[in-house]
């Protein structure tokens, strides 16, 4: 990984409206270790790449943190103080504590998950490698990125599997969808087992 790279990555994320206001107005939210993640960030690159709208196939924007407090009480008031804070951005900013997921993660995938240990230890989980991209920012702006995989498949427009915590079918009905709406990206198989 380049600075290069990341720079590129940047500009390319930068060209998405609603990722500059999230990044501009998240540090307000007040919760420690956050990241604005996923798709926000990896699906406005490969809309830019392909030539479209840096906000077209976006469903939602995950902005992650971790807090200790891993009551539904806790996690409820920041969503409530977020709705707020992003109300007027017209998309819907997914916030999520990441130190609650082994709670209730069997539940919603049907495989148990071990506590995170921080932010970037959910991210590293994700189903794929080429979804484990966040950036954060301070209230002066400035920007940190977290690419523990580089961007080499990102601007190949190339999804690699991630087979540590997601079953095989979720990975499979997110490259479905994803390969209907970003017809030029190259999928590649879920290992055997």
């Amino acid at each position: 990984m380049t600075n290069r790279d990341e720079q590129l990555f940047l500009g390319y994320i930068h060209q998405n409206p609603s990722n500059r206001e999230i990044l501009r107005l998240a540090p307000r939210l007040g919760v420690s270790d956050w990241w604005l993640t996923a798709g926000a960030l990896f699906q406005t690159v490969w809309n830019v790449l392909e030539g479209k709208d840096p906000q077209a196939g976006i469903r939602d924007y995950d902005l992650f943190y971790f807090d200790e407090d891993t009551s539904y009480e806790a996690e409820n008031a920041v969503i409530l103080r977020a709705k707020e804070l992003f109300g007027d951005l017209g998309v819907d900013v997914e916030v999520r504590n990441e130190a609650r997921v082994h709670l209730w993660y069997k539940e919603h995938f049907g495989v148990p998950a071990l506590a995170f240990s921080s932010t970037a230890d959910a991210i590293d989980h994700f189903a794929a490698t080429t979804c484990c991209f966040a950036v954060s920012s301070d209230s002066a702006g400035t920007l940190q990125t977290y690419a523990p995989h580089g961007f080499d498949d990102l601007f190949a427009l190339r999804v690699v599997p991630n087979p540590v915590l997601a079953p095989r079918e979720v990975y499979e009905a997110k490259t479905k969808r994803w390969a209907e709406v970003w017809p030029s990206l190259t999928i590649l198989p879920w290992p055997p087992t």
